[in-house]
């Protein structure tokens, strides 16, 4: 016989709870789960205090941005990853990480290899490199 599902006033009073704020208490809805070793997580949905705030400092501007990747710092850097040329530099770039694994494991071009092993879709190399990457025929 199939179970029924529990009413939905059944839930909220499981997990109604109410917090100390700054501006008070507030009702909100809380989960709390404790490990064997005693560490204790807590899930809570509400409880925040939704009144508004004068004179909090606003930031205008750019939102700050992370300074250089990782791509940026190796096409800089100017050095083919394949043949270690420095001229006519150029980036691979593959659509999905699983869009390698139609080459095989143990036959693969150095390309796919080298692809694999740094995890990443991009690939620095040299027009060189580049051209011998596109006129390899597709192997599964």
């Amino acid at each position: 016989m199939r179970e029924r599902p529990h009413p939905p006033w059944v839930m909220r009073h499981r997990y109604q709870s109410t917090v100390v704020t700054p501006h008070g208490k507030r009702r909100c809805f809380e989960a709390v789960q404790r490990t064997p070793s005693g560490t204790v997580f807590t899930a809570r949905f509400g409880g925040i205090p939704l009144r508004r705030r004068r004179h909090v400092r606003l930031i205008d501007g750019a939102w700050p941005t992370r300074r250089g990747t990782q791509l940026i710092a190796r096409l800089t850097a100017g050095i083919c990853e394949l043949c270690d040329a420095r001229d006519g530099i150029t980036v691979h770039h593959v659509k999905g990480l699983a869009d390698l694994n139609r080459y095989s494991p143990t036959a693969a071009p150095s390309w796919v290899q080298a692809m694999r092993d740094s995890r990443r879709k991009t690939l620095i190399v040299c027009a060189r490199c580049h051209g011998g990457i596109h006129q390899q025929p597709h192997t599964q």
